[in-house]
């Protein structure tokens, strides 16, 4: 087998790579695996890296048999009838990705997605959530800081590494600000690990709502939390992912209560939203600040002030709850929402660096297999068709039945 690491093509580009110079060269080494890498002007590992591992650099991958990325890759860089990994973000029909599927198809490519690379319980074998999770907790004390004054924090992005981060953190007085964390997955384990780095402290979702604190704290909630039975039957966590269409929010004692929510949830479209539009205009409504990992754009959105996805480069947007309309952030009337979609390029290194191994220990045994479940349940497109798996792509993907 020869692997190709390819050039972050997207715009804006994304400096995170699949395979670090030292695990490419481990399995060169040990696994008898042909490896080139495309040159690159932003990859968080330079190229310069790769060379000194005696990892070969090229711009023709047509030899390749499987083509590696991160982001979506531009239609007119697909190479037809290739094998590509990378997150392709078309399994929920977006949009905005459709003819990307469409031009996979198009070119028999063989289109594997890392997000569906799951394990016969169904759960994923590779991501990027915990660093997610990380950076948009980061940002949301990040955000919180801007906001008040009280403190300066930079960025994540401006650090070398997540060690060079906790450095800074040790040196902040935190003020008494009170955060909610929804999500008990990688991103909310993440989140809940810099929160915990920084030194708040975790408190009870019971805690949390009773009482006022003279110092920073957060609580860390599940669906039983923040949803109910519309019928008033007994909450049961595989009924609520089973039928969500079942359940209303109860989050409304954490609007009142928490300074900072920090969404770190999968959000299923037919489950309730945290809140409406109408609640932010509460005064009642307390939060000012939503770090919105989840990013999910409204109208069709958990949150409903997450109008657009940020950036790295402007992280932050405002929104007035009396107009529902994007405005400058920081703002007293406003609610100040960061939306990042690609939070893991913030601190590239390490997140590039926990994903290879993923992939080597979890997803490189199954694609070297002559037939692998896995691979299969991952197997968005092949051959100009697509997988067993997504056959409910049909009319997003623009094919007929006969």
């Amino acid at each position: 087998m020869k692997i190709g690491v390819i050039r972050e093509g997207k715009v804006p580009p994304d400096s995170r790579t699949p395979l670090t110079p030292k695990q490419c060269a481990h399995l060169m080494h040990h696994f008898g695996i042909d490896i080139v890498v495309e040159p690159s002007a932003v990859r968080c590992y330079p190229d310069e890296e790769y060379e000194a591992l005696g990892i070969p650099l090229s711009r023709d991958l047509s030899d390749c048999d499987v083509l590696m990325g991160i982001k979506e890759v531009p239609i007119d860089q697909l190479i037809p009838h290739k094998t590509y990994m990378f997150f392709s973000h078309t399994i929920k029909e977006q949009p905005y990705n459709r003819k990307l599927l469409q031009a996979s198809l198009a070119k028999g490519i063989r289109l594997l997605d890392y997000e569906v690379m799951t394990d016969e319980q169904g759960r994923r074998l590779i991501a990027f959530g915990k660093f997610a999770g990380m950076v948009g907790a980061h940002n949301a004390l990040w955000t919180w800081g801007q906001r008040t004054g009280a403190f300066a924090l930079p960025r994540m992005k401006d650090c070398f590494d997540y060690e060079a981060a906790k450095e800074h953190y040790h040196a902040i007085v935190w003020p008494p600000v009170k955060v909610v964390l929804t999500g008990t997955g990688r991103v909310g384990t993440g989140a809940a690990e810099v929160l915990h780095d920084m030194g708040i402290l975790q408190v009870s979702p019971q805690e949390f709502l009773q009482n006022d604190f003279e110092e920073a704290v957060f609580t860390q909630i599940t669906p039983q939390d923040y949803a109910a039975r519309k019928d008033g039957q007994a909450f049961h966590t595989r009924d609520f992912y089973a039928h969500p269409e079942m359940y209303q929010s109860i989050f409304a004692p954490y609007m009142r209560a928490a300074d900072i929510m920090i969404n770190g949830i999968f959000w299923d479209k037919r489950a309730p939203a945290f809140f409406t539009a109408d609640d932010m205009r509460r005064p009642d409504f307390r939060i000012r600040v939503i770090a919105d990992i989840t990013c999910d754009i409204a109208p069709v959105s958990s949150i409903p002030s997450t109008l657009r996805p940020s950036t790295i480069a402007d992280p932050v947007y405002g929104y007035d709850p009396y107009t529902g309309l994007e405005i400058a952030p920081f703002q007293p009337q406003g609610v100040d929402v960061m939306a990042i979609d690609n939070l893991p390029s913030e601190m590239p290194r390490d997140a590039s660096s926990a994903f290879g191994e993923m992939f080597i220990h979890q997803v490189l045994p199954e694609l070297l297999k002559p037939q692998s479940a896995m691979i299969e349940r991952a197997t968005i497109a092949e051959n100009g068709e697509l997988g067993a798996c997504f056959q409910y792509l049909r009319a997003y993907a623009g094919l007929v039945e006969a």
